[in-house]
């Protein structure tokens, strides 16, 4: 008899994995009604111009990245690795929301098993509608052929509720919204920036950094902004009478976005005479462009140029054994 299996779905964005792949992955995200709220008859018109215009500018960034994303391999590590520890009562697969594998491709692979249940399971610790709740929006559209929703099923998005959401089908589906002031999450983070510091740390400056957002987004109540100053409070809590900030990046069009941007602020810190700087992404999991190109290359030169003296990043948590452990204990916590 085939045993029955939960199911966890690890939920990312998902990153080019060649450079033929960086206009279709820009066409993907610029078509995302949940990021850029445009009429929609106009939306893939617009999303595929974008794309194009976009698209030979990114490319020099993959370049130098060394043509392709790295979060893929990196989710599917963390993937086999909750695996692991999760053992056979459970089928973990990787669902991206712009690039393969796609939501469609995980729910492939998860109903080869028998399911039972399934948890969503946000590689994002901080709620968005533009990350975890575009992800639920999708898995709600590509869920329907594979489940009998019934009578009470309710395909939605939450707009930012720390507790898990389940709807009625013949398969209970639990939605973990977001992590950002679990323990084990902020000891895993604390454990991560430890393992990375020189030993004078507290003659640096922490600088931390979250992907920016349009602040309308965050005027119509997404918590994305004060989960993320939460978690870096947490985290700081641990790091007594080190000065530290934190700043938005990677901002795109004309609109009004979350302030402070990150390489203004590296420019006002140098300026006003902190020249050690520790850079920590504080919204990534993972390794993707936001970090390996505006991180590093980008910002890092800038700061070179502006006369620091010494610019630190700090590496995304990846496979770290205790965000692991968070994973798991938040799969566990659902199950």
């Amino acid at each position: 008899m085939t045993k029955e299996k939960i199911g966890v779905v690890l939920l990312n964005m998902g990153g080019p994995d060649s450079l033929d792949a960086i206009q279709p992955f820009l066409y993907n995200l610029f078509s995302d009604h949940d990021i850029i709220q445009i009429p929609k008859p106009i939306q893939k018109p617009v999303a595929f111009l974008i794309s194009r215009l976009r698209a030979k500018k990114t490319k020099k960034y993959y370049e130098i990245m060394g043509g392709k994303s790295p979060q893929k391999e990196q989710t599917l590590q963390q993937a086999q690795k909750l695996q692991e520890k999760l053992e056979e009562d459970y089928k973990v697969v990787v669902a991206m929301r712009y690039w393969h594998p796609f939501t469609e491709e995980a729910l492939n692979q998860l109903f080869q098993e028998k399911i039972k249940k399934i948890i969503l399971l946000p590689l994002y610790p901080q709620y968005s509608r533009t990350t975890t709740g575009s992800s639920f929006n999708e898995f709600d559209r590509r869920v329907k052929r594979y489940i009998n929703p019934g009578k009470f099923a309710v395909l939605s998005t939450l707009k930012g509720t720390k507790d898990p959401y389940y709807y009625f089908s013949n398969i209970p589906i639990a939605k973990i919204n977001c992590y950002f002031d679990n323990p084990l999450y902020i000891k895993a983070m604390v454990e991560n920036i430890k393992e990375n510091l020189p030993e004078d740390y507290k003659d640096y400056y922490f600088l931390f950094t979250a992907h920016s957002l349009p602040e309308k987004i965050i005027l119509d109540g997404d918590p994305y902004k004060k989960q993320t100053e939460t978690t870096v409070k947490l985290i700081m809590e641990h790091f007594p009478n080190v000065k530290y900030s934190l700043a938005y990046q990677s901002k795109v069009g004309p609109v009004k976005w979350l302030e402070p941007f990150t390489d203004q602020e590296i420019e006002r810190l140098i300026k006003e005479g902190y020249k050690k700087l520790i850079v920590i992404p504080v919204s990534f999991v993972s390794e993707h462009s936001e970090t390996l190109y505006e991180l590093d290359y980008l910002y890092g030169n800038i700061a070179k140029e502006l006369g620091a003296e010494s610019y630190i990043r700090i590496p995304t948590l990846k496979s770290h054994p205790m965000f692991i452990e968070t994973l798991k204990e938040l799969v566990i916590k659902n199950s």
